[in-house]
C-alpha cells in the first residue's frame, strides 16, 4: 500500500512544494501549512493492477497527485493544480529536474476562463449560503411526518397538532384512506379502540403517512393533507445542516460569526484571489499566485467588507477578465496529442 511514508522511504517523490495561504503570501499566525506534490508509481505497480492517482493524509492537509494524474489535471486547466506549477522558488521543497519538462505554456488555454472563473462562482455561492446555517440553525430534534399534516375543518385548514389536542384525540386511533384524484389528500377516520386502525404514521422516523383498512359504510371524521414536498425539502436541510454542524471548523466558525456579515469571509477572499490570478492570465499571460494585495485580500478575510461589496468585487473582475479573454491569443484547449507524448516521455525517463 502507498503511503506518504512509503512514497519517501523509496525516492518516488518528484515535487513538493508548500502550498495555500503560505504560498499565496496571504498566511497569519494561524494558517496551516500545506503540503502538495506529485509522484510516480513503482514501475511493477504501474504496470499492473495497483495503480493509484493520488495519495494523502488524514487532513487532506498533505496530497501527492500521481504523474498521470497530475498531467491529467493540468490538461483541464484545473485551477489548484496549475497553481502548483506556479509554485514560488521559497515555497518549493523538493523538484526533480525531469519536472522541469512540465512548462505552463504547454497548459495554458482558454479553458482557464471556464474552470478559474467557474470555481469561483460555486465559491461566492458557497459563501452566501453559510448565511442560512449561520443565522437560520435547525433544531436537534427532527420533525416528523405529523408536523406537516393539516386537517381542513369548516373551510379553514388547521395544523394536525393542534386539531388533535384540541378534540382530546390520539393520533394512533386514528385511520387514513387514499383520496382519488387529490395528491396527498386522505379521509381521516377515528375510533377510541387502540386496535383498529394504524395510525397517522407508524413511528417517528417514518417517512410515510400510514394507510388503514376501513370498515364499509364508516363516516369520515375530516379530510387531512400531507404537505410531502415541504416535508422532503426539510429531511434534505436538516440533513445537510447537521453534516455541516459536524465538519465544521470551529475556530473559522467563530471568525465568520463575529464580523457577522454572513458569509464565508476566508472562502470569498481566496474567490477574489483566484479571479485576480485568472485576469493576470488572460492581461498579462502570467500565472502568478503570489499576490500584490495583501492587506486588500486579508481586509476581506476579516469581514470588512458586506457580501453585496465582494459580490461587486468579484462581478467587476469577471467583466475585466471577460474583455480580455475576448482578446487573447491562447489556443482553445490544451494540444493532449502534445501532452500524451509528453507523459510518455517522462514515463521512458522514470522506468528505462
Amino acid at each position: 500500500m502507498l503511503t506518504i511514508d512509503v512514497l519517501k522511504k523509496n525516492n518516488l517523490i518528484l515535487f513538493e512544494g508548500i502550498s495555500g495561504s503560505k504560498a499565496y503570501g496571504l498566511s497569519t499566525e494561524k494558517s496551516d501549512t500545506d503540503i502538495r506534490g506529485v509522484f510516480y508509481m513503482p514501475k511493477s505497480d504501474f504496470y499492473g493492477l495497483n495503480y493509484i492517482p493520488q495519495v494523502s493524509n488524514e487532513t487532506n492537509d498533505i496530497v501527492y497527485y500521481e504523474l498521470g494524474r497530475f498531467i491529467e489535471l493540468l490538461s483541464k486547466n484545473n485551477p489548484n493544480i496549475l497553481e502548483m506549477l506556479a509554485t514560488p522558488e521559497h515555497c518549493i521543497l523538493h523538484k526533480s529536474d525531469l519536472m522541469n519538462d512540465i512548462k505552463v505554456s504547454d497548459f495554458l488555454s482558454l479553458l482557464t476562463k471556464d474552470t478559474f472563473v467557474g470555481y469561483a462562482l460555486s465559491q461566492v455561492k458557497k459563501a452566501k449560503g453559510l448565511n442560512k446555517k449561520m443565522f437560520h440553525p435547525i433544531d436537534k430534534e427532527r420533525k416528523s411526518v405529523l408536523d406537516f399534516c393539516y386537517v381542513v375543518e369548516n373551510g379553514k385548514t388547521i395544523e394536525l397538532h393542534a386539531w388533535l389536542t384540541a378534540n382530546k384525540l390520539n393520533q394512533e386511533n386514528c385511520g387514513l384512506s387514499k383520496l382519488n384524484h387529490l395528491k396527498d389528500t386522505y379521509n381521516l377516520f377515528y375510533d377510541f379502540k387502540d386496535d383498529l386502525y394504524n395510525g397517522i404514521c407508524s413511528g417517528e422516523n417514518s417517512n410515510e403517512v400510514t394507510l388503514s383498512s376501513i370498515p364499509k359504510n364508516t363516516t369520515s371524521s375530516i379530510l387531512l393533507y400531507f404537505n410531502k414536498d415541504a416535508y422532503s425539502t426539510y429531511c434534505k436541510k436538516y440533513s445537510e445542516y447537521w453534516e455541516w454542524v459536524s465538519k465544521r471548523n470551529i475556530d473559522r466558525f467563530q471568525s465568520n460569526k463575529m464580523h457577522g456579515k454572513g458569509y464565508d469571509a476566508k472562502n470569498m477572499m481566496h474567490t477574489i484571489r483566484l479571479l485576480q490570478v485568472a485576469l493576470k492570465i488572460f492581461k498579462e499571460g502570467k500565472l502568478l499566485i503570489e499576490v500584490e494585495n495583501r492587506d486588500e485580500l486579508l481586509e476581506i478575510k476579516s469581514g470588512k467588507y458586506s457580501y453585496e461589496e465582494v459580490v461587486k468585487m468579484a462581478d467587476d473582475l469577471i467583466v475585466d477578465i471577460e474583455h480580455y479573454y475576448e482578446k487573447s491569443t491562447f489556443m482553445t484547449a490544451p494540444d493532449l496529442n502534445k501532452i500524451e507524448n509528453l507523459l510518455v516521455k517522462l514515463r521512458l525517463k522514470l522506468y528505462n
